[in-house]
């Protein structure tokens, strides 16, 4: 009971400045995915789609909610009336799990060939005594940059979206 007086306050005030409004179909929203476009309503449809991003949402109007449908992860964000807010459930293993993986993948290779260069070293003053050196460091950058694209691949990060998003039409690949 005192949470819906509470809400209803929260509400109240939020309307007085204007600023608070509900999850309707025919109104107009900022994408949660990739925060540069405005949803639009699909006629005839309980769904949203993203003019910049071209994703496709359905709407839970009572509960405030969107789904993203068109993703292979779908998510799901609750509108506050004046924002979206997440509603994924981290699943603390998982994260835990793929960082884990991300950085054995970085730091696992390097230290195989800094292995290997230290037990059988070159030959001082060769021509290709600083190779390993390199080899290291390139080794490292590589597999950190497929880390890292993995990670913005799953988490689906907006600037990155957005991104993705420009490029495509930038070289007219939509």
């Amino acid at each position: 009971m005192q949470f819906d007086s509470a809400s209803k306050d929260l509400k109240a005030h939020l309307g007085k400045t204007g600023d608070y409004r509900n999850l309707e179909m025919n109104g107009n929203y900022i994408c949660p995915v990739c925060r540069h476009g405005n949803l639009a309503a699909i006629v005839l449809m309980d769904a949203y789609s993203c003019h910049f991003c071209r994703h496709i949402f359905t709407a839970n109007l009572p509960e405030q909610t969107v789904r993203v449908e068109d993703s292979s992860q779908p998510t799901t964000w609750r509108w506050t009336g004046t924002q979206w807010q997440s509603m994924d459930r981290a699943d603390v293993d998982l994260t835990i799990a793929v960082w884990f993986t991300g950085g054995v993948i970085s730091i696992l290779p390097p230290t195989l060939i800094w292995l290997s260069s230290h037990t059988f070293p070159p030959l001082e003053g060769s021509s290709w005594s600083g190779f390993p050196t390199m080899w290291i460091a390139l080794s490292f950058f590589i597999h950190f940059l497929m880390v890292a694209w993995l990670f913005v691949e799953h988490y689906q990060l907006p600037a990155y979206v957005a991104l993705k998003v420009r490029l495509g039409n930038l070289f007219g690949m939509r």
